[in-house]
């Protein structure tokens, strides 16, 4: 069983995904983290030695198409990964028993997310949307994405994707991690959800259905670089109870570690 930031974490593929499962002894629930587009569960793991998450089970799977999981013949929608994902806790003898869940998704996972919460409530005890997408203004990687075909994206532009974010990532950790996952997804899984992205964006109405889900949640948003203005609005208009956490970009996670997790633990002792 390997170590990741002085904690035993074990690896193994399972459901057509790689998975972390960072268990302990004596837990206070389990929490499924959801990576955003084009990302994988390696964002995640530089928390798993965080001294306040040490009481939880930590489930960190890479999605079909991402990450180390095996590329589909057909890739995965948004709503396709929330049932996936679903099917796993519900199948898998190794995972069967860590439902009800508390999700934390960003970015793309964000919305996935809360398509978990809507579609399959009985696996939830809360959701932490983390910078996940709520207006066009949110489409930083997807909305270029979009504009492409298929076949265009496959044959230059995501090898284009890859190279903008190699540049930012010289002086962006974030970013900088965010290209090692990139090299590793399915082009085609990319492309298809960023259309869905952009096109659930458009329609402004993903900030109303998180306020009407019938589980707890959490808004946390990157601020200056997160979420942008109009996500704010429209989430502010829902009642969301939303936090920023400054000086942070779209992984705040990354940016502000201590100060994510302390959001993340005020919310789960709420």
């Amino acid at each position: 069983m390997p170590e990741m930031h002085g904690v035993s974490c074990e690896h193994r593929c399972e459901h057509g995904m790689f998975v972390r499962d960072r268990d302990v002894a004596s837990r206070r629930g389990s929490l499924l983290w959801i990576h955003g587009l084009g990302e994988s569960g390696l964002c995640f793991e530089h928390l798993f030695g965080h001294p306040w998450l040490r009481t939880w089970r930590l489930l960190v799977p890479d999605l079909p198409g991402y990450g180390r999981s095996p590329w589909r013949n057909e890739p995965l929608g948004l709503g396709e990964q929330a049932d996936w994902l679903a099917d796993w806790l519900r199948t898998c003898p190794a995972v069967r028993e860590a439902a009800p869940v508390v999700v934390v998704g960003h970015s793309m996972g964000g919305v996935t997310g809360l398509l978990f919460c809507e579609r399959h409530p009985g696996l939830v005890r809360g959701l932490v949307d983390v910078d996940g997408n709520k207006s066009l203004g949110d489409c930083t990687f997807s909305g270029q994405v979009a504009q492409q075909t298929l076949a265009m994206f496959v044959r230059r532009g995501f090898e284009q994707q890859r190279e903008m974010v190699f540049r930012q990532g010289l002086t962006d950790p974030a970013q900088r991690g965010y290209h090692a996952s990139m090299c590793l997804a399915d082009p085609r899984a990319y492309h298809r959800n960023s259309r869905e992205l952009v096109t659930a964006s458009e329609r402004e109405d993903l900030a109303r259905r998180l306020a009407a889900l019938p589980v707890p949640t959490r808004y946390l948003a990157g601020v200056p670089g997160g979420a942008c203005q109009r996500s704010r609005e429209l989430l502010g208009a829902a009642g969301i109870d939303w936090l920023g956490i400054s000086p942070a970009g779209h992984w705040p996670f990354i940016d502000q570690p201590d100060l994510f997790v302390a959001a993340l633990a005020d919310f789960l002792e709420g």
